[in-house]
């Protein structure tokens, strides 16, 4: 039986969620204009700032030469991005990224671990004896949050659990569960394209709280909805499966059974298989010294692409699209190809310049950023509910 949290705790939840979210996208800030940019009165701000204080999370900071007309110093209120960590791991087709992040969404330290084959119990129990040595070097007196963890592929963040991951192979793995057990830290799950969808809200494109949908294209394609603050997720949190659209080549079987499908046609292992390269960076880098063949595959996959974001932008009609694909984000006529095919197709996107965006965090960051933003977003979503289980290690 779950027992609903009463009115006034759903409140002040909300409260101090908006007013850090408004420290964290304009802060330093005066405790006047946090009551102009979140509604609330200036006793409901003092009280929040002192509340978001005493957790830590937010502090004073004095500007000398500064004075109010009473005399005394303004003190802005700024986010305290040092005193925390928050630990990510990302599950990608051949190897695993561990990571330490700051409030910020700064990444402070990743390593990366090839799975010992496919097996999500070895996957994970390796990531485990992994775990404490990497947390040892690089906590430093912080005080952890806890971990997030991102994947690609079918994920439901309710149970925790990767539902359906097909280039791993994996089923019903209940991945929170078994990283809590073995790391003895919270752990939330959640599917990569959501998980960068919730950092670009809190550090990029997305701050202003604009809608935005965010299309990841890796060895998986998979899409993420954001009204506001809030991920869309459906009923088994399937919203944003768009591997299978019918966007690819026909004559190109889908390991579904099916043909034509998106990710068959645009994954990174379908583009290295016709690059007869051994790694996405290789391709990319080909591309970007401007060498043709690779150049024309990329070119033809941010075409496809196009294709795919002109349909999204039409249903759902975000106020921003954020595409995340290493191409794009080293190349720069990648996006404007992109660009070009969404105008030609999309019937409702005025601009595509302005509406179509590459993601915002670099290449070397993204599975670090999207693993730890999982954790970072329950942060900035709920910070009053770390106050049962923040404690200095």
């Amino acid at each position: 039986m779950t027992i609903a949290a009463a009115p006034s705790e759903t409140g002040r939840a909300h409260r101090s969620a908006a007013l850090l979210r408004a420290v964290l996208t304009h802060g330093p800030v005066a405790r006047t204009e946090l009551a102009a940019l979140t509604g609330l009165s200036p006793a409901g701000v003092s009280r929040g700032v002192g509340a978001l204080s005493g957790l830590g999370l937010l502090a004073e900071t004095p500007r000398p030469g500064l004075r109010s007309g009473r005399g005394r110093s303004p003190a802005p209120v700024e986010v305290v991005a040092g005193r925390h960590v928050v630990f990510g791991v990302h599950l990608a087709h051949e190897f695993a990224t561990i990571a330490a992040l700051d409030l910020r969404g700064r990444v402070l330290a990743q390593d990366r671990l090839p799975h010992p084959g496919r097996n999500p119990h070895a996957v994970l129990t390796g990531i485990a004896q992994h775990f404490p040595g990497f947390r040892q070097r690089h906590q430093r007196g912080r005080i952890a949050v806890g971990i997030g963890a991102a994947s690609g592929g079918w994920v439901d963040p309710s149970r925790g659990v990767i539902v359906e991951h097909a280039s791993l192979g994996w089923h019903d793995v209940p991945v929170g569960a078994v990283l809590t057990e073995l790391t003895g830290l919270p752990v939330r799950v959640d599917s990569h394209a959501r998980a960068l969808a919730a950092a670009e809200g809190l550090y990029g494109t997305g701050r202003a709280g604009r809608s935005l949908v965010h299309l990841f294209v890796g060895n998986v394609v998979d899409a993420a909805i954001v009204s506001g603050t809030t991920p869309v997720r459906g009923p088994g949190s399937t919203a944003g499966t768009v591997a299978h659209l019918p966007f690819g080549d026909p004559a190109t079987t889908c390991g579904c059974g099916r043909s034509g499908c998106l990710e068959a046609e645009v994954a990174e292992w379908a583009v290295l298989r016709r690059a007869g390269k051994a790694s996405i960076a290789e391709v990319v880098d080909a591309a970007a010294r401007g060498e043709p063949e690779p150049h024309r595959l990329l070119r033809h996959r941010a075409e496809t692409l196009g294709r795919a974001a002109a349909v999204l932008l039409d249903v759902i009609n975000p106020e921003v699209l954020v595409i995340t694909e290493p191409g794009i984000a080293r190349v720069p006529d990648l996006l404007a190809a992109l660009r070009e095919v969404v105008a030609e197709h999309s019937h409702t996107c005025p601009d595509p310049h302005r509406t179509v965006v590459a993601g915002s965090f670099p290449r070397d960051d993204v599975l670090a950023v999207a693993a730890g933003a999982v954790q970072l977003d329950a942060v900035f979503s709920n910070p009053t509910a770390l106050a049962d289980r923040l404690a200095p290690t």
